[in-house]
């Protein structure tokens, strides 16, 4: 297949093309000076030159179906290397052809051989000789003008970042440090490896390093969070590549190293989507999502693009989000048929009209109230949102015949002791309910935090740092469960496919992780010392709020499916005529806003709910 053409006029393209016709027609004449020792027959001279402008023409022609006419000289490897040996032996081959076809003319095999080994070898001259040019310490850069580099890992990922570091004049690599035993003192795009890990520290002292770069994106957190351990002992800043997923393609720009973030300190494996299960149930049919403006809901939108469904609703309150996440979607996806709505999940009709008019196949319900303390001051509108606004997407997806709907849960769920929580284990009830008398695959997926969510504690942590402090926890002792956002949603995709109906999924959240100490790593990874120069404030749980979050009650245990960081959990059974009677009394205490009502409506429902009672008085929160 022929490659692109485009750019193919541009100056430096036309000056390289010029230098390849002079290299090719300079080894057709020297192949005739060296086979005849250099002194031409007149008969053969008379063919050297009646098949010069074939061999113009030739040589010429052949660079475009292998793509040498595109290569950026100062990039080429071994890629553009097999190209090249095509190109001319293609060239070669035609030539053979043409002058016995059309010129009757027999050349020497000594003339075709040694025409090929110059041309080939004159080609990769000029290539080499321009990347030893881009490669060189530009001319009057000093050395200390430059970042003194130390490349961690020796792999394929640092091979490409040794590559793009020695194309930059700003920086200067000292080279590697690599744990594998059996690359200690070998050497990688010329850079030695100088030792492993544990030498960080020295060898930044040893070679003045400015910049440590982590080529190791497929390293575990464990790996990453002791590395940065040693790089701490040193006065060198700390970069990284991004996930082994963002370097699918094969290459590493230069601009891709990012700042160590949070996220890389998780105790957590990467995820990878099984992309052909998800697109069993998703390519090609209109997919819902409820609160698409939402942290959760906006990355859920952006994963789901790339299956290529045949159409996108994004559903929201807020306009602004829903306007941002479609336009974001619009630029990186153009051939995308999205639909906007604004909506409200509460209001019934509204919703009917929507089911009508669009008959999604699949809807995922993001949508939910989902900040502790502040449900816990309004827990009437907590039920509304989150019980009855799932409901009626609930019940219009089973009389709209939906095929798949996925409710978004939480891990509060579990034995909740505010109202978010019992809320949510309500919307499971209801959704397992419906999903044992209709045709429509019901199913939940119960999480815990997500970093970079809307609500998560970092984005108040970076604010509190930068004000210099001090950053307020509620508890030393509060621990959480944490996932990415991306790695998040795409376990909610994949439990979509998994789901027969009636499940309860939990997803594997790794290790938890003490809230004190991820404020710790990030003001560290801030540039400042805990306690020193930012401290940490205690300030006492919040209503409604635990030392720790559960994925399970203790009578639910789970069972593994057939994707390793999924399980089912097995809640009990639902009885309908007292969900039924429950959902009544709720939405009555909701709607006249009786916010003990609520509270006592959620516990004849979740008997595990736990609420503070003092002399039938509704608990307040303190601050936000």
């Amino acid at each position: 297949m022929l490659r692109p053409l485009a750019g193919m006029f541009t100056l430096p393209r036309l000056a390289q093309a010029t230098l390849d016709l002079l290299v090719c027609l300079g080894a057709w004449y020297v192949a005739y000076v060296l086979r005849f020792d250099g002194s031409i027959p007149p008969s053969y001279y008379r063919q050297f030159m009646l098949l010069l402008p074939t061999v113009a023409f030739l040589r010429l022609a052949t660079r475009f179906p292998m793509g040498v006419h595109a290569q950026l000289w100062r990039f080429v490897s071994l890629r553009e290397v097999l190209d090249i040996v095509l190109s001319v032996s293609l060239g070669s081959a035609l030539l053979l052809i043409t002058s016995r076809v059309f010129y009757h003319a027999h050349i020497p095999w000594g003339v075709l051989a040694l025409d090929w080994g110059v041309a080939l070898f004159g080609l990769l001259a000029l290539r080499g000789v321009r990347r030893a040019i881009a490669e060189r310490q530009p001319f009057g850069t000093a050395a200390g003008d430059r970042r003194r580099t130390l490349l961690v890992g020796a792999g394929q990922a640092g091979n490409l970042m040794a590559r793009e570091v020695l194309l930059q004049p700003q920086m200067v690599a000292r080279g590697f440090v690599d744990d594998d035993p059996k690359k200690q003192n070998s050497r990688v795009q010329g850079l030695r490896v100088l030792g492993t890990t544990a030498d960080i520290p020295k060898l930044v002292a040893q070679h003045q390093i400015d910049e440590i770069i982590l080529c190791i994106p497929s390293a575990n957190r464990q790996d990453i969070r002791r590395i940065l351990e040693l790089c701490r002992a040193t006065k060198a800043k700390v970069k990284t590549l991004p996930g082994i997923q963002d370097l699918i393609s094969g290459r590493v720009e230069i601009n891709q190293v990012r700042e160590i973030e949070i996220e890389d300190l998780l105790n957590r494996d990467p995820v990878t989507l099984d992309r052909t299960t998800a697109s069993g149930y998703l390519a090609g049919r209109v997919v819902m999502v409820t609160g698409a403006g939402g942290s959760i809901g906006a990355e859920l939108c952006r994963q789901l693009a790339t299956i290529a469904p045949s159409r996108l609703l994004l559903l929201g309150r807020g306009e602004f989000s829903i306007y941002s996440i479609e336009q974001e979607l619009r630029e990186t996806f153009p051939g995308l048929d999205l639909v906007p709505l604004i909506a409200d999940v509460r209001d019934l009709n509204r919703m009917t009209h929507i089911f009508t008019q669009h008959s999604p196949d699949v809807v995922f319900h993001a949508a939910a109230h989902k900040h502790v303390p502040l449900m816990e001051r309004n827990p009437g509108e907590a039920v509304l949102n989150n019980v009855f606004g799932t409901r009626n997407l609930a019940e219009l997806a089973h009389r709209f015949s939906v095929e798949t709907f996925v409710l978004i849960s939480s891990d509060k769920a579990v034995n909740p002791t505010n109202v978010m929580g019992a809320t949510k284990r309500v919307a499971e009830m209801t959704v397992q309910d419906l999903a044992t008398r209709s045709s429509t695959r019901f199913m939940s997926v119960r999480f815990g935090n997500v970093l970079g969510s809307r609500g998560s504690v970092i984005p108040l942590f970076k604010r509190q740092i930068a004000e210099g402090g001090p950053i307020t926890i509620t508890h030393p002792d509060i621990i959480r469960y944490f996932m990415t956002i991306p790695e998040a949603t795409q376990l909610v995709i994949q439990a979509g496919a998994l789901g027969k109906g009636g499940e309860v999924f939990v997803l594997d959240m790794g290790e938890p992780v003490k809230i004190v100490d991820l404020a710790r790593d990030l003001i560290r990874l801030s540039g400042f010392e805990p306690d020193v120069d930012i401290k940490l404030k205690f300030t006492g749980l919040r209503p409604g709020e635990k030392l720790f979050e559960e994925l399970l009650t203790a009578e639910e245990g789970t069972t593994s499916t057939n994707y390793k960081k999924i399980y089912t959990a097995r809640p009990e059974p639902v009885s309908k005529d007292q969900l039924e009677v429950g959902l009544t009394l709720l939405q009555v205490a909701a709607t006249a806003d009786d916010e003990l009502g609520v509270r006592r409506g959620l516990k004849s429902l979740v008997s595990s709910y736990q609420f503070v009672r003092e002399e039938d008085k509704v608990p307040r929160a303190e601050g936000s």
